[in-house]
């Protein structure tokens, strides 16, 4: 794969290119601090690239657009922060019940309410438990670095496709306004990607095809019931097949920080000084947050004696984390909320307290 020259980007914009280069070509979004970088540059790129943005009226109209425009079979992306993805919730839940693929990003702030416009991790619940009504599930990924969101995001539209299932990019405003060195990779798509015997882009007499009819509306119980069945067989595939994370110093860890995104990032930092002043520590980073490491977590409660879940909320994540390892090991939780970024000083006191017995 051909790659092209590096450039420093802000994250925001990285994940904005990542989507044009994956064949993204309508975006529907309104404003909020701090992802406002991504319609800001939507709107410079997508008429060069001879595609579509709109600045919606309201978050309930950008995913209502959406809804259309992933019903065509193009691919299709919005925008916004934590208060804003609320919005949208009624939206993405329609959209798994019409079976329709797109993109969302959430670049979170804090919250709840308006909060503030610093970053934060306490929309992990909104993210990984569906958010809106129903039984539903879309997979999450969640970037630790600029370079992993334009992977991830592009990532994110072939998940998409694949299952016909909106996916969440869950970024933070960290992710989205720091700068780092990217190179945008020369995009494929995942093969086997056919959209022509459901998307809907003109009926004609006599062609062959049927009507498509894009709804998620069924007035009959027992049809609800079977199309619920029917999702849930996807969710289980994409569990199964879509699941990512990694490991570092895991091998003969006694205790392991499980972290995911910028919290993760940071806790690398602490754990490798953790390591220099002779700590077994270990980290486990989900990069999907949705689908969720569980069997990686249960076989480290074989070796680790105590997991530390650490992230900017007031304890969410780790509810999967003590799901995961049950009643094998103890889990500590250290979180920070409203804006504050936890630092590397402060974990490595966690990691050294639990070192000591604390």
């Amino acid at each position: 794969m051909q790659q092209r020259q590096k450039q420093m980007m802000k994250g925001n914009e990285a994940i904005s290119e990542a989507a044009i280069q994956a064949g993204c070509r309508f975006f529907f979004g309104y404003p909020i601090t701090p992802q406002n970088e991504i319609p800001e540059y939507m709107s410079a790129r997508m008429p060069e690239e001879g595609g579509v943005f709109l600045q919606a009226e309201s978050e309930v109209a950008a995913i209502n657009m959406i809804y259309g425009a992933a019903g065509t079979g193009a691919r299709c992306m919005t925008s916004s922060s934590s208060p804003g993805i609320s919005l949208k919730q009624e939206g993405i839940s329609y959209l798994v019940g019409a079976e329709l693929p797109c993109v969302i990003v959430n670049i979170a702030r804090g919250g709840p309410g308006l909060g503030t416009i610093q970053p934060s991790q306490a929309d992990y619940f909104q993210a990984t438990r569906g958010g809106g009504h129903g039984d539903y599930r879309t997979c999450v990924f969640a970037p630790a670095t600029v370079p992993e969101a334009v992977e991830l995001t592009q990532r994110a539209f072939d998940v998409a496709d694949a299952y016909r299932n909106p996916v969440i990019v869950l970024g933070d405003g960290v992710i989205g306004q720091m700068m780092e060195p990217v190179t945008m990779p020369d995009y494929s798509p995942r093969p086997g990607i056919d959209k022509s015997p459901w998307s809907a882009t003109g009926y004609k007499e006599g062609s062959g095809k049927p009507r498509a009819i894009i709804n998620s509306l069924y007035l009959k119980a027992e049809d609800l019931e079977a199309l619920n069945v029917r999702l849930q067989e996807k969710f289980d595939q994409i569990e199964k097949n879509e699941l990512l994370y990694e490991e570092h110093f895991m091998d003969d860890a006694e205790i392991a920080v499980v972290a995911y995104a910028i919290s993760g990032r940071i806790a690398l930092t602490a754990v490798r000084r953790a390591r220099e002043a002779g700590i077994k520590v270990g980290l486990i980073r989900p990069i999907t947050v949705w689908p969720f490491p569980n069997e990686a977590i249960r076989n480290a409660a074989k070796h680790v004696k105590t997991f530390l879940a650490v992230e900017m909320s007031l304890g969410q994540m780790v509810e999967d984390v003590r799901l995961a390892v049950g009643n094998a090991r103890p889990v500590k939780f250290y979180g920070r909320t409203g804006g504050v970024v936890p630092g590397v000083e402060e974990i490595y006191r966690q990691i050294a307290a639990i070192e000591g017995g604390q």
